[in-house]
């Protein structure tokens, strides 16, 4: 096989930035090596992700689709920051009415490759049947998808797992070494519906497992160097190849600074403040938590007394908008900072002033601050956020804000003594040593390098 070749590679996301991001980091990389790349999405999608460089030497192919007209669905709603949570199935039945016409761009184009995600279930054939090339990109962490487990043959009951909400509060049988890897009832209890059929028919896990059943390939952003013992597990949970990409730790670099009143205000800001002072506080764009659960985590930060930075995302497209507690932001005008607007959330976590992190622990988030050796005091929502606290527990590399144990409740005093543990406790010290010691790995360009020079071998080797 000529690894001389320019290999032409489409990357197809699922419409949630938690997708969007990692698949355009991918992207990037596959680019910066000189292969061609399309990148497909929905306009309006497109021009949300981070502007590449004008003095980056390689370009990636932008292919925008139009979402159909469907019912249930807002207008102009392309992505799942768009809808309420309610809303995310009728998302999933537009994105099913992209078929025809990702089917006709592969047919004129026919790349080598496909990197798809696990929403488009009816890909598989498609590609197979024109000679592409499939890679399934799971943007999980390897322990997660170990929980997760075997993807279960539908044609055969008996193989069903986990059929209980309970089922799923301890460590699968697979698991053959200790570990606090589990959800507490009341996060599977949240995140129990996903393996019911929704508007558009199909429910996620059916979506997952079908679009893994059909790929050549499972690619996984992780690294041996983290998590090993977990990537040894999954070829023979998955009876794939499995290729890790390495963790994609973002760069500053590779993006336009974009809105630069907004970074020089928050800039100057930041350098008013004690090196290692600051609580950056960002909840992502699909976590939304509950009234009373952002009214907790304002009065937990206020009663700190710490200094904080909130990048705070109101969905306005919520029926009732959270509000912050009346009279917060004027009682903190001193302490912090509510910011409802685009954060750069690297440039704010590169500073040298910002010590926390308070993340929502999606995987993403998780390498942007530990790739600068932030220690994370983590308050999961939904998905794998729950699986990923529990694992960076289990390496000190997180302390997780406790709730109460049987519905979930967040307190204030819960918040804010965890943030005062983190940041002025004797005990809170092994979290910023280990951090510090995950910018070897998080941060590391280097090996960063190897794994997608790795990759890209893999994808010269086992093309059609």
């Amino acid at each position: 096989m000529d690894e001389s070749k320019t290999l032409h590679v489409v990357l197809f996301p699922w419409l949630a930035f938690g997708h969007l991001i990692p698949f355009f980091e991918l992207a990037k990389q596959i680019a910066r090596k000189g292969h061609k790349v399309s990148y497909i999405s929905t306009s309006k999608n497109i021009d949300r992700l981070p502007k590449l460089s004008q003095k980056l030497n390689y370009s990636i192919d932008f292919v925008n689709l139009s979402l159909p007209l469907t019912s249930g669905l807002p207008k102009r709603a392309e992505a799942t920051t768009d809808v309420p949570l309610d809303k995310v199935q009728y998302l999933k039945k537009a994105f099913d009415g992209l078929e025809l016409e990702l089917t006709q761009f592969l047919e004129n184009s026919v790349p080598d490759w496909i990197i798809y995600d696990f929403t488009p279930y009816w890909l598989p054939p498609i590609a197979a049947r024109l000679g592409i090339s499939r890679a399934f990109f799971n943007t999980f962490n390897a322990w997660s998808s170990v929980f997760f487990g075997p993807v279960v043959d539908k044609s055969d009951s008996t193989n069903i797992r986990r059929i209980e909400p309970e089922d799923f509060t301890f460590p699968p049988k697979w698991i053959p070494f200790p570990s606090n890897i589990a959800y507490r009832l009341y996060e599977i209890n949240r995140f129990f519906g996903h393996l019911e059929k929704n508007a558009s028919g199909v429910s996620d896990w059916d979506r997952f497992a079908t679009s893994l059943s059909g790929c050549d390939a499972f690619l996984i952003r992780s690294c041996n160097d983290l998590e090993r013992e977990w990537l040894d597990l999954l070829p023979a949970i998955h009876q794939k190849p499995i290729v890790s990409v390495g963790l994609l730790p973002p760069s500053v670099q590779d993006t336009e600074g974009g809105k630069d009143d907004a970074w020089g205000f928050i800039n100057n800001w930041l350098a008013m403040q004690r090196e290692k002072s600051v609580v950056y506080v960002a909840l992502g764009t699909e976590a939304t938590p509950s009234q009373n659960e952002l009214a907790e985590l304002a009065h937990g930060l206020e009663l700190s007394g710490l200094p904080f930075f909130w990048a705070l995302r109101i969905n306005q497209h919520d029926l009732e908008p959270l509000k912050l507690p009346e009279g917060f932001e004027e009682r903190t005008k001193n302490q912090g900072i509510v910011w409802t607007s685009w954060a750069p959330q690297l440039r704010i976590l590169k500073h040298d002033s910002v010590g926390v992190f308070l993340t929502h622990c999606g995987w993403g988030s998780i390498i942007e601050g530990l790739q600068f050796g932030k220690p994370l005091v983590m308050l999961p929502f939904l998905g794998d956020q729950a699986l990923n606290a529990r694992g960076l527990e289990e390496k000190k590399l997180g302390l997780e804000i406790p709730r109460n144990e049987n519905d979930g409740t967040l307190t204030q005093n819960s918040v804010a003594e965890s943030l005062k543990l983190m940041m002025n406790d004797e005990k809170g010290k092994i979290y910023w040593e280990k951090a510090n010691e995950m910018r070897k790995i998080f941060g590391n360009r280097d090996l960063s390098e190897k794994y997608i020079d790795d990759f890209i071998d893999y994808l010269h080797k086992k093309r059609k």
